[in-house]
């Protein structure tokens, strides 16, 4: 096992702009040379044996990254290191890493046992050294009654564990998990999920998971990294992201349904909301200008103000009952807004209701002009 290490690595694609041109132009240049940027300074520290998520939306750069710390993209500037090794000019096979794909890339004419035998048949193992590590992974997986049976006879979770057990065969210093689990219904995901934390704490391998689900991300990583527009917004563990988000990116996408943002104006240590009028808490009170409140949907309260709360009167449009709890989706009065409330299932509203909404100001989260957070919660913050 091996620690993984990325010291300012950035990924340039090179490609072309296209020009306008006529039809008959033919001789002009059809595009200019441009550059699009996918990853932008990445630092990153994986401890030896550590589950690191990487989550963010499409197109933030997660998957570059983990392609180039497994050598199938090359790193454009920067380094990556595996262990004590700089592996930026080594081949993917001579990484000792392991990768699973999204697509569970199996040949379809091989058994499961070939399948998962295969990367070792090719680097000319010993034959009883093989089929000893295949029944060992098969046991760990418990797909030993299905080593004869080739992929088309499988179920999709069948198929995921084998390609498991295809990278647990090699005993790699690293396990790189590309969306592993995106081609399987909800309920197999849940279950999966749970096969994956059993073998990460069974095998303790660094491990490497690319994600866009939230959900997946907070339930697995040791440690969470969130992604935007190439860069790293925020780098630590799950709770600690939930409750002390670093700006709004991360506050907006981490949570689900995700934080209300209420936009005000500061000015002589208060917050100015078209509906309210809020003390800022000591951290926040020097704070001028356009600011952002967040809340929590569990922390926008129903019934009788009570001291020190400010009220948000709003109306229910939407109401979405969930068996143990209900999301109430509401319009702000005077045009502020929407928020959503999270509510257990023994309230009942009707759609077309009037709300009358409290706030709690030590359940609210500040965050400055440029989205940056100045002070959490204290009904949620561990730690300063």
């Amino acid at each position: 096992m091996a620690g993984v290490i990325l010291s300012g690595v950035h990924k340039i694609y090179q490609g072309t702009e296209p020009l306008p041109r006529k039809w008959w132009e033919f001789w002009k240049p059809s595009g200019k040379p441009s550059e699009v940027h996918v990853v932008k300074g990445a630092d990153l520290e994986i401890k030896d044996g550590e589950f690191l998520v990487l989550v963010g939306p499409s197109g933030c750069g997660k998957s570059t990254t983990l392609r180039m710390v497994a050598g199938l993209e090359e790193v454009t500037d920067g380094e990556i290191r595996i262990g004590e090794k700089v592996v930026n000019d080594v081949s993917p096979k001579d990484r000792d890493i392991a990768m699973v794909f999204q697509s569970y890339a199996l040949y379809p004419h091989m058994t499961v046992a070939e399948n998962m035998s295969f990367g070792l048949k090719l680097r000319k193992y010993p034959v009883e050294d093989i089929e000893a590590r295949v029944k060992e992974a098969a046991a760990l997986l418990d797909i030993g009654h299905l080593l004869e049976r080739r992929p088309k006879e499988l179920s999709g979770g069948q198929r995921q564990r084998v390609a498991m057990g295809r990278a647990i065969v090699r005993r790699p210093q690293v396990f790189l998990m590309d969306e592993p689990l995106s081609n399987l219904d909800a309920k197999l995901r849940v279950q999966m999920r749970a096969e994956l934390q059993r073998l990460h704490h069974k095998l303790g391998v660094t491990t490497i998971y690319v994600t866009h689900d939230q959900t997946e991300a907070m339930t697995l990583g040791d440690r969470i990294v969130i992604m935007h527009q190439g860069h790293i917004q925020q780098c630590d563990s799950p709770l600690m992201l939930y409750e002390q988000p670093a700006n709004l990116f991360v506050a907006g996408f981490i949570g689900s349904p995700g934080m209300n943002f209420l936009e005000a104006d500061a000015k002589d240590g208060l917050a100015h909301h078209p509906l309210f009028t809020m003390e800022l808490p000591v951290k926040a009170r020097n704070l001028t200008g356009k600011i952002t409140l967040g809340i929590r949907p569990q922390h926008l309260l129903m019934g009788s103000l009570e001291e020190g709360e400010v009220k948000l009167p709003a109306t229910l449009e939407v109401v979405e009952p969930l068996g143990s709890e209900n999301f109430f989706f509401c319009k702000l009065d005077e045009g502020a807004g929407q928020v959503t409330v999270r509510t257990d299932a023994a309230t009942k509203r009707k759609v077309g209701d009037a709300i009358l909404l409290r706030i709690r100001p030590d359940h609210v989260h500040i965050f400055d002009s440029n989205g940056e957070a100045v002070c959490h919660a204290k009904g949620e913050a561990t730690a300063e």
